[in-house]
């Protein structure tokens, strides 16, 4: 019986184009849908022909405490005012020693929003951020 982690993960590296925009620790949206178009077929009556068609994907949104690396964040949303460029993000799902346990790259992203830490003296919670991106689909 092996006795490897079962895959508890405690961070998500985000890298774009091959530049790290550092760890993350939350990370949700990692999905797809196909819509499937029902045909129904004559003289067929034993059942309904269910044929993929588009398959949606989710945004992304990553969540971290501020660091360092908000700045490389921000550029990158900056960078969008000259020109859109769509590049190849892939994010993995790291464990506590740095292994990877997943990994998944994603299609032409693009920067849907960011949203900063709310700096309130009367609470003293942990500064986050928040990424969301959007992008056209998994690559292998």
């Amino acid at each position: 019986m092996s006795k490897e982690d079962p895959g508890t993960t405690i961070c998500f590296r985000l890298t774009i184009d091959g530049e790290s925009l550092g760890d993350f620790n939350g990370c949700d949206g990692l999905s797809a849908q196909v819509d499937i178009e029902q045909r129904e077929e004559g003289g067929n009556n034993g059942h309904v022909w269910q044929l993929p068609s588009r398959v949606r994907h989710s945004n992304v949104r990553l969540t971290r405490p501020l660091t360092k690396e908000t700045v490389k964040v921000t550029a990158w949303i900056s960078s969008v005012s000259t020109g859109v460029e769509r590049p190849t993000a892939e994010i993995e799902a790291l464990r506590l020693d740095g292994s990877v346990v997943a990994r998944w790259k994603l299609l032409e992203v693009v920067p849907v929003s960011w949203t900063g830490p709310t700096l309130n003296p009367e609470s003293p919670a942990v500064a986050t951020e928040v990424l969301e991106i959007a992008h056209h689909g998994f690559m292998s």
